[in-house]
């Protein structure tokens, strides 16, 4: 019977040194750290994978140096293991030498400088213009008007000013020196609280003020008795939206209109962003509404538009066109 501790490895069975080392760390992380159970069988398979390398290449696990970890990546990649894959390994093998050193087996951490290869980011995900549009516009005339109001008030400051959904969901009705976040009507700026606790203001477009002077107008006739929560956003019972809340009426917001891409609060923020670069190219000015800390988060917003610009070039190019 296999057990978490002995499992097969392609290479037979370890030798004892390999073995005894192994068990010992393995028995570290399952007593002393208490790793579920889940966890110490992936490390198991990880180390056994590390002493198979070992044994090919006639080196004891204690001998082991960087240039056998750098290669034995390397092979990983070849073989066709995901860059997160190789991370995870990596990472698991580091604990393993770390443990190693503070029993006074090993010198030095031969993992602790080698670094898994880069994984190619995922674009974020965007609508397009025409759909991000039609969702702004979307109107159910079956809906309860006071959660029309709201959640078409809600879409519109995602969308027309790149909010995140925990920016949306901290907004008060009005500024108060407790207030993570409000809407100025009058003055057309919205004052979020965002990540790292810094506080940015951003302009507020025509149709989400109006969209936010429709729901203010019927936001306190839903609940019976008085409500004393400064929350802009409230479910029936007067109490502030939670960002699960959030996700789940604009998912059905956009099944409802049409859409064939599910909705979720980032991707409006993303379709923003997007949208707003196409149009006027200045990366810096998307940086500042976006509240990124660092321009090169805001890059990513390049790689969406010249998709665009290489869709619009397929479409309309003479010697884009295929024979």
């Amino acid at each position: 019977m296999t057990t978490a501790t002995d499992p097969p490895t392609e290479s037979g069975a370890l030798d004892a040194a390999s073995q005894a080392l192994v068990n010992g760390y393995l028995q570290h992380v399952r007593v002393e750290k208490r790793l579920a159970d889940r966890t110490v069988t992936l490390y198991t398979l990880d180390l056994h994978k590390l002493a198979a390398h070992a044994q090919r290449a006639g080196v004891a696990l204690s001998d082991v140096h960087t240039a056998h970890i750098r290669r034995w990546a390397a092979q990983m990649r070849a073989a066709g293991r995901s860059a997160r894959g190789i991370a995870l390994i990596l990472s698991g093998w580091r604990g393993f030498y770390a443990w190693l050193g503070r029993e006074g087996r090993v010198t030095s951490n031969p993992v602790q400088g080698v670094r898994a290869p880069k994984a190619a980011k995922p674009l974020p995900k965007a609508l397009g213009v025409e759909d991000a549009v039609r969702l702004a516009n979307h109107q159910d005339a079956e809906q309860d008007p006071w959660l029309e109001a709201r959640d078409a008030a809600m879409v519109e400051l995602l969308y027309g000013c790149g909010l995140r959904v925990g920016e949306l969901v901290g907004l008060d009705t009005h500024a108060s020196p407790h207030a993570r976040g409000w809407v100025d009507l009058a003055a057309g700026d919205a004052h979020v609280l965002g990540k790292g606790g810094k506080r940015r203001s951003v302009p507020v477009g025509r149709a989400a003020t109006d969209a936010l002077a429709r729901w203010l107008a019927v936001r306190s006739f839903q609940w019976a008795g008085p409500s004393d929560t400064p929350a802009l956003f409230v479910g029936r019972h007067g109490t502030r939206l939670t960002a699960q809340a959030i996700w789940q009426r604009l998912r059905r917001r956009g099944l409802q209109a049409g859409l064939a891409t599910p909705v979720h609060p980032h991707m409006l923020r993303h379709s923003f962003a997007s949208h707003l670069l196409q149009s006027s190219g200045d990366l810096r000015a998307v940086q500042e509404l976006l509240g990124h800390a660092n321009i090169t988060t805001t890059q990513v917003y390049t790689r969406l538009d010249f998709q665009h610009l290489a869709k619009a070039y397929d479409a309309a190019h003479p010697r884009a066109k295929k024979s």
